[in-house]
């Protein structure tokens, strides 16, 4: 399972490049129709994960979020407090007016440290992204209380119906607008499946639980996993 990771992620063609730093930033804020209309549908993901905070005798968790982004998670979460972001680029939250809400910021959950401890470590449309998968959660895990939860939305990337989806919408716009091919840029942020997720994620943890936005696995556009007792002698082996 682990000779595919650490994972090179694919170097995007100059004419993307050139445009994706703003290409990024408005996928991420909904500053487009097609971008629009997937943060819609990716509302679930978010709910999904905050659905334990969601009444205020819960609202006192302490909360870890890999891949931060531009703080769009907090709008789902009012009345958390203890609030801790991991987020390598700081030009997607510095102007946010959520930034009051956070306590401590990492460029990176190699720099969090091993004293800190959480009561939900969460997630949404990130693992997808990251080379090094085993290792982030594997470190998430010996981050968690004793009963903390690693709560994960993401979408089923490797599927028929997740490709159709992006290629009728972020895809149809980008080659309208660029006439480029999206896919390059998907090729060069997915770098894990939906399916590879899975598998490290039971790796880790002993209990994990998978619900999906469609059908089955199979057939869906999201998947959210909810993961509880972490194996800390694997876990340890691999942080």
């Amino acid at each position: 399972m682990f000779d595919k990771f650490s994972k090179q992620r694919p170097a995007l063609p100059y004419e993307i490049a050139d445009h994706y730093a703003s290409i990024y930033k408005t996928n991420r804020e909904g500053m487009s129709i097609a971008s629009t209309m997937s943060q819609r549908l990716e509302s679930w993901c978010h709910r999904q994960v905050a659905k334990d905070v969601m009444i205020s005798n819960e609202s006192n968790k302490v909360t870890l979020e890999l891949g931060a982004g531009t703080l769009n998670q907090l709008r789902y979460e009012p009345l958390v407090s203890l609030y801790d972001i991991v987020e390598p680029r700081a030009g997607l939250f510095e102007n946010s007016p959520q930034i009051e809400r956070i306590r401590n910021i990492y460029a990176d959950i190699s720099e969090v440290p091993m004293n800190n401890r959480y009561d939900r470590i969460t997630s949404i449309a990130v693992l997808e992204h990251i080379c090094n998968l085993p290792h982030s959660i594997a470190k998430s895990g010996l981050l968690l209380n004793k009963n903390g939860v690693f709560r994960a939305s993401i979408p089923s990337e490797g599927t028929g119906l997740w490709k159709l989806g992006w290629k009728a919408t972020t895809g149809l716009e980008f080659r309208l607008k660029y006439k480029l091919d999206y896919g390059l840029i998907m090729r060069h942020e997915h770098v894990n499946t939906a399916d590879e997720i899975e598998e490290i994620l039971r790796y880790f943890f002993e209990d994990v639980t998978c619900r999906v936005f469609g059908i089955s696995k199979g057939i869906s556009l999201y998947r959210y996993y909810e993961c509880r007792n972490p194996i800390l002698t694997k876990c340890t082996q691999m942080s």
